[in-house]
């Protein structure tokens, strides 16, 4: 509306604006004939594209189309978001930190973005942070698990809409302290970076909580993306711990899981992958059975059984002829979240709201999912929480694929640590006050 204004004469541009109909004035209020243009980040190329950056964007895709249509089962059913339509373009994060930086003041600066969404490396999500602040723009950060985010900065412009990785790993912990409370020793191989390495001081401290005494008999971090673990592999098979935790996530953890396979690492132990649901499509027969998996939240197989949950896995399926896992239901719990708190803002001021009043409205906001109801608990409104779920992987001939049995589940303030505590000095502490019953 601006820039079309800006190429006329002034007095005649007031002559426009004065002379808007009664029903054309409410449009602009309600936000009809109007668009928001959405920037969406995820990786398209390189090795954490194929499992899980693509599925990501597939599920922003779908649920964006969908609630341009007003496709989506109430109470997200109104066309638009608060009555706009939504436009969007995607970036590619591959080529680290740096480059995002300078992609994300590029789409703020030039592409007049009223909304940053995406990203999923834990690296790019401390990145952005300090610069979405620093331009005042609005950035929903997708996925990536890092605790840090929130827990070392407040931020008013950047909201996480999934858990962090904290919850992961104490899940896990929980799932094996359930099924094998005698485990004396425990191993780990993760990533050396943000992500791999908050993961596994988050599971190491849970186990230190739940087993006393418990015993770390090797631990491996090999640089992101390094796709070849034989030397980790030799080093944990010669350690022979009782439990292996990983963190590894897309081609790595694909990789890990046909090189360990190979060499029998997932024989005669418990092995936990705390983010594994996405490559289990792809993997397929590869995969043991008996493997402990999590997927960063009831999707995929965890999801509810709710008719929002039961649309979005088969409409997903029916569009791209696969099964919706981990990334997707992120990228459609992130942009349900968008709608919900614009037009809660919009509802409370009868008219279109500003990123400002959309930012009011989202802080400790709740809304429903595909993967159930999301909180943003944490971090003075701005980090989400959720109940998470732990299961085992078994093949089904019947199916044809790997599904996930022996599903426990656990409540989001079980798993997640109480407004302004750091989550690996809960941890430490022995998670006081946790609500598991």
């Amino acid at each position: 509306m601006r820039s079309a204004l800006w190429r006329i004469p002034r007095a005649l541009a007031c002559t426009v604006v004065l002379g808007l109909a009664p029903a054309a004035l409410h449009a602009q209020e309600s936000g009809e004939d109007r668009t928001l243009t959405i920037g969406y980040v995820a990786f398209l190329s390189g090795p954490a594209a194929g499992s899980f950056g693509i599925p990501n964007f597939e599920g922003f895709e779908f649920m964006v189309e969908a609630i341009n249509a007003g496709e989506v089962p109430a109470p997200y059913d109104a066309p638009g978001i608060a009555g706009a339509q939504v436009e969007f373009f995607v970036v590619d994060e591959s080529g680290g930190p740096t480059k995002q930086v300078t992609e994300f003041r590029n789409m703020v600066e030039r592409r007049n973005v009223d909304l940053v969404m995406g990203y999923i490396s834990s690296g790019d999500c401390l990145a952005i942070p300090p610069v979405a602040e620093e331009l005042r723009q609005l950035t929903i950060l997708v996925d990536c698990g890092t605790p840090r985010v929130f827990e070392e900065a407040d931020y008013r412009y950047v909201f996480r809409t999934g858990p962090h990785a904290a919850m992961d790993n104490i899940s896990a912990v929980r799932y094996l302290y359930d099924i094998d409370p005698e485990i004396a020793t425990i191993a780990g191989i993760n990533q050396n970076y943000a992500w791999g390495l908050d993961a596994w001081a988050d599971f190491s401290s849970a186990m230190g909580v739940l087993y006393p005494g418990v015993e770390s008999v090797t631990e491996q971090f090999p640089k992101l993306f390094a796709g070849q673990y034989s030397t980790e592999i030799s080093a944990l098979t010669v350690r022979a711990p009782e439990v292996i935790h990983t963190s590894l996530w897309g081609a790595d953890l694909e990789a890990f899981v046909l090189q360990g396979a190979q060499r029998g690492l997932f024989m005669n132990r418990h092995v936990v992958m705390v983010a594994a649901d996405h490559v289990l499509p792809m993997l397929g027969r590869n995969v043991p059975d008996g493997v402990i998996v999590g997927a960063r939240g009831p999707h995929g197989d965890f999801s509810p059984d709710t008719e929002l949950a039961d649309w979005f896995r088969a409409g997903f399926k029916e569009r791209y002829g696969k099964l919706t896992t981990q990334p997707s239901h992120k990228a459609a719990m992130a942009i349900l979240g968008v709608k919900a708190a614009f037009e809660q803002a919009a509802a409370e001021l009868g008219r279109f709201p500003t990123n400002e009043e959309v930012i009011d409205a989202f802080e400790y906001l709740e809304w429903d999912t595909p993967s159930g109801p999301v909180e943003m608990a944490l971090g003075k409104g701005h980090q989400a929480i959720q109940a998470s779920a732990i299961g085992v992987t078994r093949w089904n001939d019947e199916e044809g694929r790997v599904e996930l049995v022996d599903i426990k589940r656990y409540a989001a303030r079980c798993v997640n640590p109480p407004e302004g505590v750091l989550a690996v000095e809960w941890i430490e502490a022995g998670m006081p006050g946790a609500q598991c019953d």
